[in-house]
């Protein structure tokens, strides 16, 4: 006997869970199904992001961060401290309680959204008159049957060829959010987002860190000068990165794990290390869907093939987030999800793929919008350039945070704002007044002209803006 909804969304990451709570808001009768479970074996909504992603490594780069504080930077304040040590322990279970956190406010959100949960794997059965059967395979094994199923079902790390996980000295990043005790020494293969932070946060309690990346640029994705100063950063804080290098054969022992490269001139090398994160990117998730069953078409990478309101080859069925088309974003997955959910009402969602920020929660900060300079000039696009530094910041200077930049790039004859580059301080917030700015097509000039709080962070963003036509006040 089935279960009847109007919508199935098979998983609650980022995507499902907010794809979900939207459509019952539009007043369809939903059903979310999710298999993450917790240490207790409970359910634990929320996917990569909340479970072994955004959440807990926030929360982990915050704690580094105080501890960093602490150790470098409180006697400047007047503050002294005596025998200072961090206990990993108490950190992990402090990321692990935010975690929990998170999972249940989620389920609470079910609740009051009157959103029906259903813990374990979610598959494709068969599609039957006016839309699918899905089931469900946790601790019992359930039935639905749906109008509109939207798979939201996430990505998983990418593991390096010859060298699978074991989460104890190969980590993806879950291994990396759970270490017990700080590693002498910790090596990471690639300099992505995931590299990044948890080089950052391992760094910053003590571990030597090395980073071995392929590519010969460093952040190629990032505006270039952005790039180089927070290069800069990493090299004065010990963080040892290596660019245009081969991994070779990668050998886990009982006193480490070995890896053997060449580096860019070609030269042949080995890294010995305690633990070794790999942040080699990620593949879609598709595994147990069952996608056969009803002809759903994937991608060469394992992804759902979607147009561009996310419609798959089957009628009533959708895909959001990680295991389609895009950048592999919590807030692009979001967006999503709740796009679908209007699109399903009759409505008009849309996502703006142009404005969707990154950022890169190291310190300093990485953030941005819209095109970078290289892109421009690869495009032929005539523009402006302006730039303010932290140095020159009031706010920064009170801060003890001076590191970095704001950089805006506007259309040269229209001066509508084309990208906003940020490195520094609390760039993940200042980055979103350049994605509203954007969104209504602002130009450089209307940011200047904006009052902006003194003394602020955000006064940087107004200073680069009226760095665009060279009249700047504070440098």
């Amino acid at each position: 006997m089935s279960t009847s909804f109007d919508v199935i969304v098979i998983g609650a990451g980022p995507g499902g869970y907010i794809a979900a709570i939207r459509a019952a808001q539009l007043g369809f009768n939903v059903a979310c199904i999710d298999e993450w479970k917790n240490a207790a074996g409970g359910p634990a909504p929320g996917g990569t992001c909340t479970n072994v992603g955004c959440i807990p490594s926030k929360a982990l780069l915050q704690s580094s961060e105080n501890f960093e504080q602490a150790g470098k930077h409180f006697g400047e304040h007047g503050i002294h401290l005596k025998d200072l040590k961090m206990d990993v322990a108490t950190m992990i279970g402090r990321k692990d309680t935010v975690v929990k956190q998170n999972n249940d406010g989620i389920a609470y959100l079910f609740k009051k959204n009157k959103v029906t949960f259903f813990h374990g794997g979610g598959s494709f059965v068969r599609a039957v008159d006016g839309g699918y059967e899905i089931k469900v395979a946790g601790k019992t094994e359930e039935s639905l049957t749906g109008k509109q199923v939207i798979v939201a079902t996430g990505s998983s790390a990418r593991a390096l060829p010859g060298a699978p996980f074991d989460e104890q000295s190969i980590l993806s990043n879950d291994g990396a959010l759970a270490m017990g005790a700080v590693p002498k020494r910790l090596g990471l293969i690639g300099s992505g987002v995931i590299g990044l932070e948890m080089g950052s946060v391992w760094r910053r309690l003590g571990a030597e860190v090395t980073v071995l990346e392929a590519l010969p640029t460093f952040l190629g994705a990032v505006d270039e000068q952005i790039a180089k100063e927070a290069r800069k950063a990493f090299d004065k804080q010990g963080l040892k990165i290596e660019l245009g290098v081969k991994v070779g054969e990668v050998k886990a022992g009982k006193k480490g794990v070995s890896i053997a490269y060449t580096n860019a001139k070609g030269e042949a090398q080995s890294l010995d290390v305690d633990k070794l994160i790999v942040s080699i990117g990620r593949v879609p998730n598709t595994t147990g869907l069952n996608p056969e069953a009803v002809g759903l078409k994937l991608g060469e990478r394992g992804d759902v093939l979607v147009d561009d309101e996310c419609r798959t080859n089957l009628p009533g069925v959708w895909a959001v987030g990680d295991v389609v088309r895009g950048p592999m974003l919590a807030h692009k997955a979001e967006e999503e999800g709740v796009a679908v959910a209007e699109r399903i009402a009759g409505q008009h969602g849309h996502v703006d793929f142009n404005l969707v920020p990154w950022v890169i929660y190291t310190s300093p900060e990485i953030a941005w919008v819209g095109r970078t300079e290289q892109q421009l000039k690869e495009q032929g696009v005539k523009y402006k350039a302006g730039t303010f530094p932290f140095m020159a910041n009031g706010r920064a200077r009170a801060l003890g945070d001076t590191t970095g930049m704001v950089k805006m790039l506007a259309d040269a004859a229209t001066d509508e704002i084309l990208g906003v580059h940020i490195v520094g301080p609390m760039a993940s917030e200042l980055i979103a007044e350049a994605c509203v700015a954007m969104a209504f097509r602002a130009s450089s000039e209307d940011i200047a002209r904006i009052c902006h709080a003194h003394p602020s962070l955000s006064e940087s963003t107004k200073e680069a803006a009226l760095a665009v036509d060279k009249r700047t006040l504070n440098f």
